[in-house]
């Protein structure tokens, strides 16, 4: 199912533009820039508009396919550093399909149960069932990019982690997930300023956490974890993409393009009655 001319918004594939693959540096990504974009925030925010019921369309249809038997589902995994938007996609993205077709988790710090099976374990409970939209807001990656950070795991049990995240999607990948993971990049003059608008906001205190300035003092520490992460277990059945964060507006549209391209591969359908229509809809006149 292509995607009709009136629905493209960007110069280029995003999905060539943003994918990880050899030779991928982090520091090459600007992440204020917009491109492919030829319009404006504007015109940016009037196209995610125009294209959702699109999406909600297609997030019926899998859902439908779902219900119908079919175990086929989309798994999007938002990581990024704090205040890089990854809440905001959930709300204006993905909010646009129906709710009760979506199943959202989020991963902090392990319970003392969690801490006692490997790190998957929690992971697997919260994955997506038939028909469904899966999205993590932070993810199993959590367990390769902070334990890194911090030195709280050897070097060889990082590496451990990386091969066992490659063989768990690839394993989801065999059984009906399509994986769609995006890294949302931000740059650290823009989370300053959205931090600091938290501060002077009083309505906004809830949302900030001292520990993020913590994070943030380890700025470097992050990207090179980051850059690790992504090149090691981004693969051709769970490609990682890497998306400019600096303007919100940019990001979600680059997501929203990201899961319409997904879930228009994957091509869900209309299932087919399992009983004859003509002869139901006599019994219901007849009733």
């Amino acid at each position: 199912m292509a995607q009709s001319e009136a629905e493209k918004v960007f110069e280029d594939n995003p999905e060539r533009l943003f994918g990880v693959g050899p030779g991928f540096s982090l520091a090459a990504i600007d992440p204020a820039s917009t491109p492919a974009f030829g319009g404006r925030k504007s015109d940016g925010k009037a196209a995610l508009s125009a294209r959702s019921s699109r999406l909600a369309q297609l997030q019926e249809r899998l859902f439908a396919e779902g219900h119908a038997g079919r175990r086929r589902s989309l798994l999007l995994v938002l990581e990024g550093m704090d205040t890089s938007g990854k809440g905001g996609i959930i709300r204006h993205v993905v909010s646009a399909v129906d709710v009760q077709g979506v199943q959202l988790a989020s991963f902090g710090p392990p319970s003392e149960d969690e801490e006692r099976h490997d790190f998957l374990w929690r992971v697997e409970r919260q994955l997506p069932g038939p028909g469904m939209i899966g999205c993590f807001d932070r993810s199993h990656y959590e367990d390769v990019l902070i334990h890194r950070v911090h030195g709280w795991v050897e070097p060889q049990e990082l590496e451990r982690r990386y091969s066992a995240i490659q063989d768990f999607e690839s394993k989801l990948h065999e059984d009906g997930t399509h994986v769609l993971k995006i890294m949302l990049h931000i740059s650290k003059n823009e989370q300053l300023r959205r931090l600091s608008a938290r501060l002077d906001d009083p309505t906004k205190h809830w949302k900030y956490d001292p520990g993020d300035v913590d994070e943030r003092l380890r700025w470097d520490d992050y990207m090179a974890a980051y850059e690790a992460a992504l090149v090691r277990t981004s693969t051709a059945y769970a490609p990682w993409y890497v998306v400019p964060a600096d303007n919100k507006w940019y990001s979600r549209l680059v997501v929203q393009d990201l899961m319409l391209g997904a879930l228009q591969r994957m091509d869900p359908q209309w299932p087919t009655a399992s009983f004859d229509v003509e002869a139901e809809k006599q019994r219901l006149a007849e009733s």
